[in-house]
Parts: structure tokens; sequence; C-alpha cells
């Protein structure tokens, strides 16, 4: 192409005007220094007041503890811990599962822990090893920790707590004696014994026990209790069908016994068990409880709204959090660690799946 070509130079793209800003500068947080002044006090004072000692006035506490919510001044509580030896923090260790039992232990524990004025850290575990245990103790100690308590529901996990060292407070919560702690949990033995002389006074010949699974101290308790209440009947044994704690478990242990027409009463080691044992007699025609008595262990909420609602044997967690506690607190305040077992005694719920037998 013959010809000068010149090219346009391209128009720039317009660029909106942003108008110049300052740089964001974060607000200053309130220091205690600036409580004290608003307050009127000394700095000294306000650190009493934080650290919850007696030596100020009511009127002047309230004036710093105002200040306080007038600045949102928040405490550096780890250098307070640093100086009072004072986290207000304790650890929990449970492990990671759906069980109605731990999980309520979890909640009374925490509940229990707040009315005191504690915090609480939680280390959940995937396996209740030996080696887990400590192994969330030890995260939790390196948090600042005043003192642990741990959900110890199975016997290497009761061992563990042996191995923890003596200058940390350390409570565990469940049952059996494996570990030189002191321990709170609640008396499986009566609570099992309680359920089967409930169903051996209706005239039952015996009760068929379908129990939690080996390595479970409540498992291997609720046994004992069952079989010394049918000793002291002198009702015979029958054999102990074994599950795992799922209701699938105790549907499939209760398929044994449904065509059996001489059974007429089963005791389940919890309620998750009991309430599969329920729909495997369903299923055969087996009425509950006309032909046969149910009763089951843990008082879910749920049992009440079963049909038929359930019999059981009810365990007060929030107990078991406030005594724990109280354990605790006794540990942070002497430095000793005492070996000591609390048993607390259940209750027997009786509803509509237990009635006397028919002749």
């Amino acid at each position: 192409m013959s010809g000068d070509v010149r090219r346009q130079p391209a128009e720039k793209p317009s660029t909106p005007v942003v108008a110049p800003t300052s740089p964001a500068v974060p607000e200053r947080m309130a220091t205690m220094m600036d409580v004290a002044k608003l307050a009127g006090v000394s700095h000294q004072t306000v650190s009493r007041v934080l650290n919850d000692q007696a030596k100020v006035s009511p009127q002047t506490r309230t004036r710093v503890l105002d200040a306080m919510r007038q600045l949102d001044y928040q405490p550096n509580s780890a250098a307070r811990a640093l100086v009072t030896r004072r986290s207000k923090t304790l650890g929990l260790v449970t492990f990671d599962t759906t069980l109605f039992g731990p999980a309520s232990m979890v909640y009374g524990i925490e509940q229990a822990a707040r009315d005191a004025g504690y915090f609480v850290s939680i280390a959940s575990i995937r396996t209740l090893s030996r080696r887990a245990v400590l192994d969330a103790i030890g995260q939790l100690r390196l948090q600042s920790v005043e003192g642990i308590v741990a959900i110890v529901p199975k016997d290497s996990a009761v061992v563990a707590l042996s191995a923890v060292p003596p200058g940390i407070a350390l409570v565990g919560v469940g049952v059996g004696g494996g570990a030189d702690v002191p321990m709170v949990g609640v008396d499986n033995v009566v609570g099992a014994a309680l359920a089967t002389r409930h169903l051996l006074s209706l005239g039952h010949k015996t009760v068929h026990h379908i129990s939690g699974p080996p390595g479970w101290p409540e498992a291997r308790e609720r046994a004992t209790g069952w079989r010394e209440a049918l000793t002291a009947y002198a009702a015979p044994a029958p054999p102990v069908l074994v599950g795992d704690w799922s209701a699938r478990s105790g549907y499939l242990a209760a398929q044994r016994l449904a065509g059996d027409p001489t059974v007429t009463a089963v005791f389940c080691a919890n309620d998750q068990m009991a309430l599969g044992a329920l729909r495997a007699l369903h299923e055969v025609g087996r009425r509950v409880p006309a032909d046969v008595s149910v009763v089951g262990f843990d008082d879910v909420p749920e049992g009440p709204y079963l049909i038929p609602p359930l019999t059981t044997v009810q365990q007060d967690f929030a107990e078991v959090g406030r005594r724990s506690l109280a354990l605790l607190m006794e540990q942070i305040a002497t430095g000793a660690r005492p070996h000591r077992q609390i048993h607390l005694t259940p209750q027997l719920k009786v509803r509509d799946s237990s009635a006397r037998a028919v002749a």
C-alpha cells in the first residue's frame, strides 16, 4: 500500500478520580491508666479489681467496672496470668462422640466452670488411647490452664491419667480405679441393680442383659450390678449379649432374643441400645411391655416420647460437673492431689416400657 499512514495515538482510558484519603489508623486500645483516670483511682486499684481482691470498697469497684465498660477495656489475660499465676481457664479433655452420656458430661462441666467464673478450653480426641489422652493434656498445659478435667470412659484413658505429673490439678470423670487421681462418676453398679430389681419385682423370672463393649468400665460395672441383683433374687443369669452402645447393636442383640417366648425382660446398658431393642421386638410382634419389658440407662431426652415411653436409669450430669469442679478447685487451692473416688447415686425413672410379667 502506498502512501504514508499515520497512526493516531490511542485514547487513554478514563480513570475515576479518587479523593485522597488518610490511611486508616486503628483506634487506640484503652489501657489500665485510662480506666484509672476515668474512675478517679490509682492503677493499683484497677489491678485489684481485675484480680478480684478484697481490698476495694463496693463503691470503688463499681466505678472501676463502669469505667471499663465505657472504655471497652480488654485486660491482657496472658500478662495477668504471668503476674497472678491465675489464668481463670480450665482444660477439658473429651473424645469425639455423639454418645449422650459423655456429651452431657461436657455440658455439665462447662456449666459448672462458667458458674465459678472460669473459661473452658476443650481438647477433643479421636481415640481414647493412652497417647491421645496424654497429648491432649500436654496441649492444654501449654495454654496455662489452672487445672484439667478429663472424661475417661475407657480403661486405656483412665490408666493414662496416672502418667500426668502431680504439679497439675487433675480430675477424671468416669469410673474405674486404675488411676491414682481423684475421680467422679455415677455408681453404675447401683444403677444397674435398681433396673434389674425393678424388673424382678414385677414377677419376671430373670432379666436378660445387653451390655456395653469390653474395655469400658461403665459396661463392666453395669453388668456387675445386673448380676448381683439376679443373685440376690436367686434368679438365673442368662448369657450376656455384647453391644457397642449404638442403637444398631441393641437391635441386633435383641433379634437373638425376640424369638424366644421365655424372654420377658431385657435390661440394656444404655438408652440407645434399648431403642434398637424396641425396634427388634416390634418387628416380630413382641409387644412392649405386654410381652417383654425393656429398661435402659442414661435417660436421654427422647426417652419419655418413645412408644412406649422408656423406663430407664437417670444420671445427674449437672451434679457430676459440680463435683468435678469442686475437686479441681480444692487441688488448685491446696496444691495437693487427693486420691478420692466420688460415686453419685442414680435414680430409676419408671415409665411404660416395663410392666408386670404375664403368668
